[in-house]
C-alpha cells in the first residue's frame, strides 16, 4: 500500500517512518523546502530516540521519501494522513488554519478515491469540516472518505508507542475506509493490539479525553505532594500505595514541577473551549490547569526559601526540555522557571543533552550553556534538576559534591533517594518528600550568610 503523510513534525515523521518500517510505501510532504532538503539527506529537525535510525534505514531501502510536491505524493497514495500543527488561539480554542489549507490542497489535487485520515489533535467536528472543504475545492465530484485516527505518542518514546501501542483508535462511518485503515495497521495484529472502532466524533473526543485525564493525574499527585510537604508525609510512598491499586495504576503519578510540552497545555485549553461551546462548564479542567501553574510557583518559592535570596546567586540547572528524551521546549516548565530565576537576578549555568540549541532561541545570551552536568554544577550555590533525563539520575555524587560551591540540590523531578543524598553530604530538597539537610543548613547557616561571615 502507498500512503502520504502531510506534515513532518513529531507526529508526521514518526508516523511516516514507522509505517515505512511496516513495509508500506510512504511519501512525507511538507511545504518548508529547507526541512524537506534536510530530511532527504537523512538529517532530522527534531530529537527523538530511534527515529534517525528508522528514517535512514527506510530512506536507503526506498520505502520512505520526502517531497514538497503534494500532487505527486497523492498520486499513488490510497491513504492520506493529515499531521500538521494545530496551535492554540489566544482564547484557547484550536487554530485550524493549517488543517484548512491541507484540506483545500487535497481537494484540488484529488484525482481518484482516497481515505483522508486525521492524525493531528483536533476539536470534535473537524472531520466534517475537512470533508466540506475538500468537496468545495474539487474541480469535479470525486468520492473519498474521512476518518479520525488520533495519535497517542509520547515524545521521547514515540517509536515504541507507535510500534507497540496500547490501542489504535479509528473513527469512521464508511465500512470500506475502515477496512483499509485496519489493513494498514495489520502488522500490529501479531502483537494483539486492540483496535477501537468508533464513529468519527467519538474518536476525536477520545484524544482530548485521554490527554485531559492524564494531565489530571499529574495535577492530582502534585496537589497531594503539596499536602505531603505540609504534614511531613512522603509522596513517593503515597504513589506506591495508591499506584498498586489496579483501578488507579502507577503511570503519570510522578510529582514534579508540572506538565508541559506541545500537547497537554494546548489540548486542555482546547478541550475546555469545546466544552464551553457545547454548553458545559468543565470546571475540573480549570482546576487541573491552575494546579499545574501553581506547581512551578511552589518550586520557585522553595528555591527562594532554601537560598534566602536569589539575586547574585549562581545556579546550576540540569534540564531545559519539557521532559527527558526530547529536545522540545514548548511550554517547558524548566524554561519558564529559568526565565523567572533570571528575572530575579540569578546567574544560570545550564545543561540539557538535547534541548540547548532550542533553548538558546528563547533564552538568548542570558544563560551560560555547558558541555555536561558537572560543568553546570561547578562553583554553583545550588544545583536544580528540572528535567528527568536518565543521565541526570546517574551522576557521580562524590564528584558532584566537590564541584558545587555549596552542597545544595533542589530536585524538581525526584530523581534521587533523600537518604542517599544525605549520606553523600548534600542538603537535598525534592517534591513532596521531607528534605535531607547537612548539619550547617539544619543549624540555619545558608549560602548568603557564609558569604558575609
Amino acid at each position: 500500500m502507498h500512503i502520504c503523510v502531510i506534515g513532518t513534525g513529531y507526529v508526521g515523521l514518526v508516523t511516516g517512518a514507522c509505517f515505512a518500517e511496516f513495509g508500506v510505501q510512504v511519501a512525507c510532504v511538507d511545504n518548508v523546502v529547507s526541512k524537506i532538503s534536510m530530511l532527504q539527506e537523512g538529517k532530522l529537525p527534531i530529537h527523538e530516540p530511534g527515529l534517525h535510525e528508522l528514517v535512514t534505514k527506510n530512506l536507503r531501502e526506498g520505502r520512505l521519501t520526502f517531497t514538497t510536491d503534494i500532487t505527486k505524493a497523492m498520486e499513488q497514495s490510497l491513504v492520506i494522513f493529515i499531521a500538521v500543527g494545530t496551535p492554540a488561539r489566544a482564547d484557547g480554542a484550536t487554530d485550524l488554519r493549517y488543517i484548512d489549507e491541507v484540506a483545500d490542497s487535497i481537494g484540488r489535487c484529488m484525482r481518484d478515491y482516497k481515505v483522508v485520515a486525521t492524525k493531528s489533535t483536533v476539536p470534535v467536528g473537524t472531520a466534517k469540516r475537512i470533508k466540506e472543504r475538500i468537496q468545495a475545492a474539487q474541480s469535479e465530484p470525486i468520492a473519498f472518505s474521512v476518518v479520525s485516527n488520533p495519535e497517542f505518542l509520547r515524545e521521547g518514546a514515540a517509536i515504541e508507542d507507535f510500534m507497540r501501542p496500547n490501542r489504535v483508535v479509528i473513527g469512521g462511518e464508511d465500512a470500506h475506509a475502515l477496512a483499509i485503515m485496519k489493513e494498514l495497521y495489520s502488522p500490529l495484529y501479531l502483537i494483539e493490539t486492540p483496535v477501537v472502532i468508533t464513529d468519527i466524533v467519538t474518536a476525536e473526543m477520545i484524544k482530548y479525553a485521554a490527554n485531559a485525564f492524564l494531565a489530571m493525574k499529574i495535577s492530582f499527585i502534585n496537589a497531594v505532594a503539596s499536602i505531603c510537604e505540609s504534614v511531613g508525609a512522603n509522596v513517593q510512598q503515597v504513589c506506591d500505595g495508591i499506584g498498586t491499586d489496579s483501578r488507579i495504576g502507577p503511570r503519570f503519578l510522578n510529582p514534579g514541577i508540572g506538565y508541559g510540552g506541545s500537547c497537554f497545555p494546548k489540548d486542555l485549553m482546547a478541550f475546555r473551549a469545546v466544552a464551553k461551546e457545547s454548553g458545559y462548564d468543565f470546571r475540573l479542567l480549570d482546576e487541573v490547569i491552575r494546579i499545574n501553574e501553581d506547581q512551578r510557583q511552589r518550586f520557585l518559592k522553595k528555591v527562594r526559601s532554601v537560598l534566602w535570596t536569589l539575586r547574585g546567586k549562581r545556579l546550576g540547572v540540569l534540564g531545559l526540555a519539557f521532559k527527558g528524551g526530547t529536545d522540545d521546549i514548548r511550554e517547558s516548565p524548566a524554561i519558564l522557571l529559568v526565565q523567572e530565576l533570571l528575572r530575579e537576578g540569578c546567574q544560570i549555568c545550564a545543561h540539557d543533552p538535547a534541548a540547548m540549541d532550542r533553548a538558546k532561541e528563547v533564552l538568548h545570551a542570558s544563560v551560560e550553556y555547558t558541555a555536561g552536568p558537572y560543568e553546570a554544577a561547578t562553583g554553583a550555590d545550588a544545583l536544580l534538576i528540572l528535567t528527568e533525563w536518565e543521565e541526570f539520575a546517574a551522576l557521580d555524587l562524590g564528584r558532584l559534591r566537590k564541584l558545587l560551591k555549596y552542597p545544595i540540590v533542589i530536585d524538581g523531578r525526584n530523581l534521587y533517594d533523600p537518604a542517599i543524598m544525605s549520606a553523600h553530604g548534600f542538603s537535598y530538597y525534592s517534591v513532596g518528600r521531607p528534605a535531607s539537610l547537612t548539619e550547617d543548613v539544619a543549624a540555619g547557616i545558608r549560602p548568603h550568610k557564609r558569604e558575609h561571615s
